[in-house]
């Protein structure tokens, strides 16, 4: 998970390079495209022996997946590195709302206010007052959601499917949309805010370009297999914990891309919904 953070963190670096040429939606196609690749390759030389099972919620955990990512690589190309990364890390706080309105567990009082110390920490990020909220942080909080619905249906698959076949449905299903909503953007009059969803498809032809496309696969798909692998084998508690590495790894590669240090209200926030976070995690 340290590995899977950090790799994390270095992916949202090079997806903000890359948005200088691509749209979000291009760099979620390429990145798949090229992570079926990479799976396929692994499970010819390494066949799975999970026998599957439920294909309907490998389907559902691909497209979830899809959804939170196209949502949190365009957040990433809008505001600061740290800031996108944060609010995706707010998805341990969904989990536990998910689990009590679609499992019926039960939310302890410390649980609900673990919610409201991570939930405090958004408002500090995005600074409602006296403002309207960022449409851009919005959606990096829905991203957040979305990733936490991905991350439930790992734990109803993962005794059914071998981790690099979750994975595989991931990014197969993360190319096939993108493509269909680049087939139908020419028909497609979008409303300024969904724009980013329906962009024109322009192949790169720049090989700075690729060779940044082609690493950046590499790499986050290494960090989804290695995610997968410590949220199927290892306890959730600790997981949990080791995830919010990524938040100081991102401000720093942020930083050093041009994004400015988070000031004191954002880092307040940053920090509540880690501890939020933590919280969360701690108590389940």
């Amino acid at each position: 998970m340290l590995l899977s953070a950090l790799i994390s963190a270095l992916n949202g670096a090079i997806t903000k390079i890359l948005s200088d040429d691509l749209s979000a939606l291009e760099i979620v196609f390429f990145r798949n495209m090229i992570g079926v690749v990479l799976i396929l390759w692994t499970l010819r030389i390494k066949p799975p022996k999970l026998g599957g099972g439920k294909i309907h919620m490998l389907f559902l955990r691909g497209f979830l997946g899809f959804v939170a990512m196209i949502l949190f690589f365009y957040t990433i190309t809008t505001i600061p590195l740290g800031e996108a990364i944060t609010l995706n890390k707010t998805s341990p706080l969904f989990v536990s709302l998910l689990a009590y309105y679609l499992l019926h567990e039960h939310l302890s009082k410390r649980s609900i206010f673990a919610l409201l110390i991570g939930f405090c920490g958004i408002i500090f990020i995005t600074k409602p007052f006296g403002m309207s909220i960022s449409y851009e942080h919005l959606l990096g909080v829905l991203g957040g959601f979305f990733a936490a619905a991905a991350y439930a249906t790992i734990k109803r698959i993962k005794d059914m499917y071998d981790s690099r076949v979750i994975v595989l449905s991931f990014v197969v299903i993360g190319s096939i949309f993108p493509a269909l909503l680049f087939s139908i953007s020419p028909y497609i009059n979008a409303p300024a805010s969904l724009k980013f969803l329906f962009p024109e498809f322009i192949l790169p032809n720049n090989l700075n370009v690729w060779l940044l496309i082609g690493f950046m696969a590499f790499i986050s798909t290494l960090s989804q297999w290695l995610l997968t692998k410590a949220y199927s084998t290892s306890k959730a508690s600790i997981i949990g914990v080791v995830s919010y590495t990524n938040i100081p790894f991102a401000i720093g590669f942020g930083y050093l891309l041009g994004d400015a240090f988070p000031d004191f209200l954002t880092l307040c926030g940053i920090g509540l919904i880690v501890f939020g976070g933590v919280l969360v995690t701690k108590i389940k």
